[in-house]
């Protein structure tokens, strides 16, 4: 089976400290802090990477799930974001709300929003990311599909 990897390094205390996150890939490298991951502080975060990995993998599972009867895209956008909140555990991520739209030839709204749902329910991410307590999906054609 596929193995992907990422590192992080870390220094200092938990507020003054900072670090680094890498794809092995190298496609990505990037600083991630205290302010940055829990207040608006420069560099990202976690969970912004959760955020660029459900909303990629949801749209290959859309991608798939319209094929499988037929359908192609000619484009598909999604946002994915991730809600940090606060829990008796501590820090949680408490909601996702993916947003996706799509443009596809000869497709009514309630079968996108079908496949969408079943996008939805298959994508990697999303089975991995089970433990959220809800995840949100609003899902819309645009152009040629409406």
């Amino acid at each position: 089976m596929t193995v992907r990897e990422a590192s992080a390094e870390w220094q200092g205390t938990l507020k003054e400290g900072s670090g680094r996150l890498r794809l092995v890939s190298g496609v990505f490298e990037g600083a991630y802090s205290f302010p940055s991951r829990f207040e608006n502080g420069p560099g990202t975060n976690p969970e912004e990477l959760i955020a660029a990995a459900h909303a990629g993998c949801f749209s290959m599972a859309l991608t798939f799930a319209l094929g499988q009867e037929g359908n192609v895209a000619r484009h598909i956008r999604t946002i994915a974001r991730v809600h940090l909140g606060a829990t008796a555990a501590g820090p949680t991520i408490t909601r996702i709300d993916l947003e996706t739209e799509a443009e596809v030839a000869d497709l009514a709204q309630d079968e996108f929003e079908r496949l969408a749902q079943s996008a939805k329910a298959g994508c990697l991410v999303s089975r991995a990311l089970a433990g959220v307590p809800q995840i949100n999906l609003r899902a819309n054609l645009v152009g040629a599909g409406q």
